[in-house]
């Protein structure tokens, strides 16, 4: 068997005062995946908890993420999550908060034998 690429989808979510870093995470992933239903693994034999499902999360602060709160948004498969520095943090006039923007990249596996291709 192959781990093989089969989607990759974009998002992004914002946090727009209180720079909270899981929010922001957690509205990329849901913008990333909450437009698309995948049949993809029912045409290879398979079901949606075969997937593999990785993501890259980028944000200002990647330590201020709760990874597991993101990887609870995940609806099938088997999933992982890391958190790299990325993203925008953009100050607020009057100091009165900090908008924080986070970038996710999603991507679908599913394990393939060379011949189902």
């Amino acid at each position: 068997m192959a781990k093989t690429r089969m989607v990759m989808e974009l998002g992004m979510g914002v946090s727009l005062v209180s720079q909270d870093y899981t929010k922001a995470a957690c509205r990329a992933v849901q913008d990333a995946l909450y437009r698309n239903s995948l049949s993809l693994p029912f045409v290879f034999g398979g079901t949606p908890a075969d997937m593999i499902v990785e993501l890259e999360v980028a944000v200002q602060q990647p330590d201020q993420v709760d990874i597991e709160q993101v990887q609870k948004l995940i609806p099938h498969g088997k999933s992982s999550v890391s958190v790299v520095h990325g993203g925008l943090d953009i100050p607020q006039p009057n100091q009165i908060g900090t908008t924080t923007v986070a970038n996710v990249a999603v991507v679908v596996y599913l394990d393939l034998e060379p011949g189902d291709r």
